[in-house]
């Protein structure tokens, strides 16, 4: 099994934004983020662990302005958190390694798919094309991105 970890190297690594918004619990102005519009397919990890989150399969168009999920790949890599600031009662999400701030979860995502709306941050994430994550060591999440066209948006 894969161990993933916090690292001074990987955090060294992260662009003014991204340290901001993993490690700092910052956010990334909506419409800027630079997975928003991608529909390739393959896995969103943890840019500070390598945390597999999500995959393409489960990402749907919102509309918010950040990149939405329905689902994490595996539950074990995300905690759930009480969030209160900024006068709100949210739900943060985080990798559970890494510890980065990714976003938030909504209870007005797809009813079909189990009505959860992962809201995320381009900036906490490192996309893995399907035709990479044999190679990266994410082979056992495949048969989640190679689901039929019709199941994706």
């Amino acid at each position: 099994m894969t161990e993933y970890t916090k690292s001074p190297k990987a955090i060294a690594n992260l662009d003014a934004e991204q340290y901001y918004v993993t490690q700092e619990s910052g956010t990334e102005r909506p419409g800027s983020g630079k997975y928003l519009n991608n529909h390739a397919p393959g896995i969103y990890v943890d840019i500070v662990s390598g945390e597999p989150l999500f995959a393409s399969t489960d990402k749907f168009e919102s509309g918010c302005g950040w990149p939405s999920f329905t689902k994490p790949i595996d539950t074990h890599y995300v905690n759930e958190l009480r969030d209160m600031t900024h006068g709100m009662v949210r739900t943060e999400v985080r990798s559970v390694y890494g510890d980065s701030h990714l976003g938030h979860v909504f209870p007005d995502g797809p009813p079909d798919k189990g009505g959860l709306r992962y809201c995320i941050n381009s900036a906490s994430l490192r996309f893995i094309h399907r035709d990479d994550m044999e190679a990266e060591g994410y082979g056992e999440y495949i048969a989640q991105v190679e689901k039929e066209a019709s199941d994706e948006y």
